[in-house]
């Protein structure tokens, strides 16, 4: 049986991208919360940053094996574990998958982060309105890419009729987007994946407002 610990924050996309395999997965596993905002920021701490001197979340445990980088413990996940494979082990399909899910969790979600937000507070002196601006920014310009790709890509999710890595990073991008106010009509094909998924009961158990950390 697997014994695994998932150190994250109910807000995080990486967390929840994370928080999405291990149930699609149906692996039972211990979540621990790590507040980024508390405390100065509880990732900072030795006890976490001795796990990930990059101190940010998440980080899987199991066992001896200590992995950061959300999209490499969804591959572990894949590769150790049963369950549905997120990424197609051969074939275009696992290289379609592979970019398109990097096209968000790589090319739009990180300078949208929370060590961003917080450079352009205390760096460059940006307000609130100016910080909205560029997440707003960022998030429209790659999904207006990633909504021309689904466009040949998708069927009842990102990559066909089966789930996929691309979907895991989608959903949690979305959350994000409707944070800041982005306007996801003009993106009717990724609105109509999200909305399927989301009913989905691993994406329903994985939602930030379901989670035992969720702080408002």
């Amino acid at each position: 049986m697997a014994n695994l610990t998932l150190y994250g924050y109910w807000r995080s996309s990486a967390a929840y991208r994370v928080r999405i395999a291990l149930n699609l997965k149906q692996l039972d596993y211990t979540s621990v919360p790590v507040h980024l905002v508390k405390d100065g920021g509880q990732q900072h701490a030795t006890s976490y940053s001795s796990m990930n001197a990059s101190e940010l979340v998440p980080v899987l445990v199991d066992g001896e094996l200590q992995l950061n980088q959300s999209l490499s413990i969804i591959d572990y996940l894949d590769e150790n574990y049963a369950g549905p494979l997120l990424t197609p082990e051969s074939g275009d399909r696992r290289y379609l998958v592979k970019s398109l899910a990097q096209d968000i969790a790589i090319d739009v979600h990180p300078i949208n982060n929370l060590r961003v937000m917080q450079y352009l507070s205390k760096e460059v002196n940006a307000d609130d309105n100016q910080k909205l601006n560029w997440t707003r920014h960022w998030i429209e310009l790659g999904f207006h890419a990633l909504e021309k790709k689904l466009a040949s890509a998708s069927g009842t999710y990102c990559v066909g009729d089966e789930i996929s890595l691309v979907d895991v990073c989608l959903v949690p991008q979305v959350y994000n987007a409707e944070r800041f106010g982005v306007d996801m009509s003009a993106f009717p094909i990724i609105q109509r994946v999200v909305e399927v998924l989301r009913v989905h009961p691993a994406f329903v158990k994985a939602a930030p407002e379901n989670q035992p950390d969720a702080d408002y």
